[in-house]
């Protein structure tokens, strides 16, 4: 999709206001209930000189806001791409007030949003047909409608690439691969990538780590991507992402039907991944480093089991509960190393890790739980901006209590009551030092049975924007 600022030309768009249908035609088209201007109503019809009309529903303009745009103007794209409308002219008047820069990338950003396709193993691919979509202003906000267009190609581009991460199979998503692919990726934008093979994580005594990942044939890799571009600041945030390639569950093994979607246990690995590509690729004035743990937990006579008590980088010892609460065990030490030899004054870690949170929240909420309000506020308003949905959870010594183990410093899961918050506090237990730290579980959330919005079934790229608003603005 190509996008031209202040240019005329191709089927000329319609917004419509449902309290002002000022037109006979309107009006019949509510009184017959096929269109009433409606926020996310799209009206499409082609005459036999295949004349165009594109009428679009806005709703009252005095509730305007920026993710209804998302929604609608991504139907808006769906419609084209289904008429095969290779150009289109959308004249965006001053709406509800709203910035003019935030404006333009809500609507690219939905209309950008109806292009993706996991299609890859597909013998047959179908393109998706270009459109072009010229653009206009009110005069004199082009530069800023231009700007808040390219915030949302590159972040496009980002959420995209972790759907894409997410989404592929484990026999070709793996630790070596994944770590490839970061380093391809980021490294062209200025990230400094450097991957940590078995050898070098033994070194580092990463012995949680390396007791989920001892049963694969595939090695573990520690990616450790570093982005410095603010040298006015000695803020250095840390995003933390878990890596799990695939997880059978290891002894603690998964019911069949359980394992199909295991590819996607790596989805804060996506996250993470996506969220470095969003803040370097568009130059963000931030200091940001971020730590993968990736490795696979599968079944061997060499695998670690349920009753083992391991070390960890941090010296702490644990007792293994459960061989499938595993994420919490690679994001221990990747959390102490983000802590300990990165120098991270403040901590944001994305995983898949519980079903708990899934069942809690469902598919269009993340989890959380923090030790930092005000670090945690500025999340939630990147939250908002980004049109996606979190909830902050409780982590009281209650919880705390119920990972202590009788036999070693820390048992890997407190148990089948309140299993989000338990593993979570694990987790954060791990930090080197007292920092500001967030912990987002996103379990129901990177990847989703049933589509909406402008979000796919499939992996969905969230926190990719969230995480560029928090951290940027």
């Amino acid at each position: 999709m190509k996008f031209n600022i202040g240019k005329n030309g191709g089927v000329k768009a319609e917004l419509v206001f449902e309290d002002r249908l000022d037109t006979d035609f309107l009006k019949s088209l509510s009184e017959k209930e096929v269109f009433a201007g409606k926020p996310e109503e799209v009206y499409f019809s082609m005459n036999s000189s295949f004349e165009s009309l594109l009428l679009i529903g806005l709703g009252k303009e005095s509730e305007i806001e920026f993710d209804m745009l998302r929604r609608t103007f991504f139907k808006v794209a769906e419609v084209l791409l289904k008429h095969k409308i290779e150009e289109v002219e959308l004249n965006i008047p001053k709406l509800n007030n709203l910035c003019n820069y935030k404006l333009a990338e809500a609507i690219a950003e939905g209309m950008l949003q109806a292009t993706y396709r996991f299609d890859k193993f597909k013998s047959e691919r179908k393109a998706v047909p270009e459109i072009t979509v010229n653009y206009n202003p009110i005069p004199g906000k082009e530069h800023r409608a231009e700007k808040g267009i390219n915030e949302a190609n590159k972040l496009i581009e980002s959420i995209f690439l972790a759907r894409d991460l997410i989404n592929q199979p484990a026999n070709v998503i793996y630790p070596k691969t994944l770590a490839d692919i970061a380093k391809e990726r980021l490294e062209k934008n200025g990230v400094k990538v450097t991957i940590y093979g078995k050898k070098e994580i033994e070194e580092l005594k990463m012995e949680a780590f390396l007791s989920v990942a001892r049963a694969s044939s595939k090695e573990p890799k520690l990616i450790v991507m570093e982005y410095y571009n603010n040298p006015e600041s000695d803020e250095r945030i840390a995003l933390v992402g878990k890596g799990l390639t695939y997880d059978s569950g290891g002894y603690a093994i998964k019911p069949a039907t359980g394992m199909v979607t295991m590819h996607m246990d790596m989805g804060g690995a996506g996250t993470v991944i996506g969220a470095m590509n969003a803040l370097s690729s568009l130059k963000a004035k931030v200091n940001v480093v971020a730590v993968v743990a990736a490795c696979e937990n599968m079944i061997s006579g060499d695998g670690y089991r349920n009753g083992d008590i391991i070390g960890s980088m941090s010296g702490k010892t644990i007792e293994i509960i459960n061989t499938d609460a595993e994420g919490r065990l690679t994001l221990a030490d990747a959390v102490y190393y983000a802590t300990s030899n990165l120098g991270a004054t403040k901590l944001i870690d994305l995983a898949t890790l519980t079903g708990a949170c899934a069942i809690a929240l469902g598919e269009q909420v993340s989890g959380a739980i923090t030790n930092n309000d005000e670090f945690f506020a500025k999340l939630l308003a990147g939250n908002e901006r980004a049109g996606e949905m979190i909830w902050k959870m409780p982590s009281t010594e209650y919880y705390k209590k119920m990972n202590e183990s009788k036999v070693a410093d820390i048992k890997n899961t407190g148990g089948k009551y309140g299993g989000m918050m338990t593993a979570g506090l694990f987790v954060g237990s791990f930090l080197a030092k007292e920092i500001p730290w967030i912990h987002i579980d996103i379990a129901g959330t990177a990847g989703v049975e049933k589509a909406y919005g402008y979000v796919g079934e499939g992996a969905t790229g969230v926190m990719v924007k969230s995480l560029y608003y928090a951290l940027t603005e």
